[in-house]
């Protein structure tokens, strides 16, 4: 028999569209890859896999297209589905894709609709951890739940989606593949919520919460909000999470967090005004290690004496 590889993205998105293809065609012998949801370089961890069957969820075919085509050259089948930009796709046998960028589309609601709506409340769940409320309601629409139950999925889904967040495993509560395989036996989520894993998350988020809404303005006096967070484990856990938390309560408003790297070099969030969600990316692309899109962009390694620079630019360019 053939071997199976699942490589997915270690956020909500990524283990809900896994959990839902496996609830449907189980492969318990498959090898899980995965890795905090900043690590998309996957397909470079399979080195030495020939003649396999790899599926690939959530993961930018464009940012691996080497790795793919190696793996395709090894003689491998793999099934692709993911919904950000591709680029060129191979043109292989081996290789079946379900790729769709459209904005409102995540990986989970690809595979929801693979499987007929199978398993939908786990799309849902996927839906809301990747920020689409829209979509996820409109998916719960179809389902018969009360108002509660719907909000029990957001939270679920945000609460999966926030253990993705770090800058290395261990900075995490869980690792991706140690979550994805404690959900592997529910095929409701509703009754995954009162599971013991989702308990040490909540307590957890509650916590990084707290701390990070003790942390001061730099400028109070602008209308868009700057922030410096200390290099701790729970201001990586958070920093995603509290952005779009803050984007969502003041929609006008553009958000940066910067956070310290070890090596004395800062890490930038930046979230666009979600009322005129543009100029994220350019703004980044103007600092070394910057890029991402235009809602949601970021700065790996910003050295320490450009941050007056950056701070001007982000008040600038979102004037």
């Amino acid at each position: 028999t053939m071997k199976q590889y699942d490589l997915f993205n270690g956020d909500a998105d990524g283990i809900c569209a896994l959990h839902q293809l496996r609830l449907a065609d189980p492969k318990p012998e498959a090898v899980l890859i995965t890795g905090v949801k900043r690590d998309i370089k996957l397909l470079a961890r399979l080195q030495d896999v020939s003649d396999g069957q790899i599926t690939i969820l959530d993961i930018s075919l464009d940012r691996n297209r080497d790795d793919l085509v190696r793996l395709l050259d090894q003689n491998n089948r793999v099934t692709y589905i993911d919904h950000h930009f591709a680029g060129d796709i191979p043109d292989r046998s081996l290789l079946t894709t379900h790729i769709n960028p459209a904005p409102d589309i995540c990986t989970s609601l690809i595979v929801d609709s693979l499987l007929d709506g199978r398993h939908r409340k786990w799309a849902v769940c996927g839906a809301f951890g990747d920020n689409m409320h829209q979509s996820a309601h409109k998916a719960a629409s179809t389902l018969s739940l009360n108002d509660a139950e719907v909000d029990q999925l957001r939270q679920l889904g945000e609460l999966l989606n926030y253990n993705g967040y770090g800058q290395t495993v261990d900075d995490l509560h869980f690792p991706p593949d140690e979550l994805y395989r404690s959900l592997c036996g529910y095929q409701d989520p509703l009754d995954y919520c009162s599971s013991p894993t989702l308990a040490k998350l909540r307590d957890g988020f509650n916590q990084d919460l707290g701390l990070a809404n003790k942390q001061q303005v730099i400028d109070p006096g602008r209308k868009n909000r700057l922030y410096h967070f200390p290099g701790k484990p729970w201001s990586n856990r958070i920093v995603g999470i509290f952005s779009n938390m803050k984007a969502r309560k003041s929609p006008d408003r553009a958000h940066s967090i910067l956070i310290d790297n070890p090596d004395g070099t800062l890490r930038i969030s930046v979230r666009a005004p979600l009322n005129n969600p543009k100029d994220a990316d350019t703004l980044c692309r103007q600092f070394p290690t910057g890029g991402g899109r235009a809602a949601a962009a970021g700065i790996n390694n910003l050295p320490a004496e450009m941050k007056d620079d950056f701070a001007a630019a982000f008040y600038s360019i979102f004037s």
